[in-house]
């Protein structure tokens, strides 16, 4: 890592999560066209929606959009806000039955009547595209065992991370936050990858300083620029998943996004570092994508 004195009046590298994507969704384009030209048949993504929230409808609306600029099949399932959790179960049963849909995701969160870990649960393995089912994240946890899925947004951190040049190896990782979609995994990940792992959280005494030692630090706590320049390695690499809405009278919307880390003052002091937004965001959608295409690789290849 670089010594203090040599990171002195640098600017962090801004690690542009945007062009990433870009390169990893072009990718799975051609392999889509490949499996279409191979089997006469293209991967498939079921993404399910229940009610009318403003954020997740445009997050679905994105991944829709995305899946058909790679040549994936979107099945488009939108339920009402009031749809019994019988009702929603006997739809994720339906298309775990169907043998073109090759991805199944629900858009979370669910209203608060329907129990998301029972639907969640009920999602074939096969089809996990978002890598949340018990059996996945079980295997992640265990050496030696590969679950068929990771989760999008660590698998996109970690890909930011090797697709900057960053080796994770031996490394001290530091990950703040320990939710289910981000933190937990995103650390067994790291400790997959051979990193020295800590998880700071709400009970966590002196977290400044751990974090201090990080040579890599994942932020992904929800709380707006809680992470202080001060507390940065100089050198260390930061991935920041934050995106919180703070008020902004300046702009037309009334508000602006920023990550967990203060990205001004990190950016003088890290190595390397994401932006919000156009960090880890657009690597989600693009490991989404990606989950989806080695599902439909996985049906197709195998002996009918």
């Amino acid at each position: 890592m670089a010594s203090h004195s040599s990171q002195e009046g640098k600017q962090a590298n801004i690690i542009d999560g945007k062009a990433i994507a870009q390169t990893i969704r072009s990718e799975i384009a051609a392999e889509v066209s490949q499996l279409s030209q191979k089997y006469g048949k293209v991967p498939g993504l079921a993404v399910v929606i229940v009610g009318s929230r403003k954020d997740s409808q445009s997050y679905v609306s994105m991944k829709r959009k995305a899946c058909n600029e790679v040549g994936i099949k979107s099945f488009d399932v939108d339920l009402p806000e009031q749809v019994s959790e019988a009702e929603l179960m006997s739809k994720i049963h339906e298309l775990n039955a169907i043998p073109d849909v090759h991805g199944i995701l629900v858009q979370l969160p669910l209203p608060k009547h329907i129990n998301e870990e029972r639907i969640l649960g009920e999602i074939s393995i096969e089809k996990d595209v978002d890598g949340f089912h018990p059996l996945n994240i079980g295997k992640l946890a265990m050496k030696g065992r590969e679950p068929l899925f990771l989760p999008c947004t660590p698998k996109g951190c970690l890909e930011l991370l090797s697709r900057s040049g960053i080796s994770v190896k031996g490394k001290r990782a530091v990950v703040v936050g320990r939710s289910n979609i981000v933190g937990l995994p995103v650390s067994l990940l790291l400790l997959k990858a051979d990193a020295t792992v800590t998880i700071v959280h709400s009970h966590t005494s002196n977290a400044e300083s751990i974090i201090r030692e990080a040579d890599i630090v994942i932020a992904a706590a929800g709380q707006a620029m809680m992470i202080k320049g001060g507390w940065i390695k100089p050198g260390a690499a930061v991935i920041d998943v934050g995106t919180n809405a703070v008020d902004d009278p300046s702009r037309k919307s009334g508000y602006r996004l920023v990550g967990d880390v203060n990205f001004d003052e990190a950016c003088k002091v890290a190595g390397c570092i994401t932006p919000v937004p156009g960090g880890v965001g657009p690597m989600t959608v693009a490991m989404l994508l990606k989950n989806t295409l080695e599902g439909a690789k996985r049906a197709m290849e195998q002996p009918q």
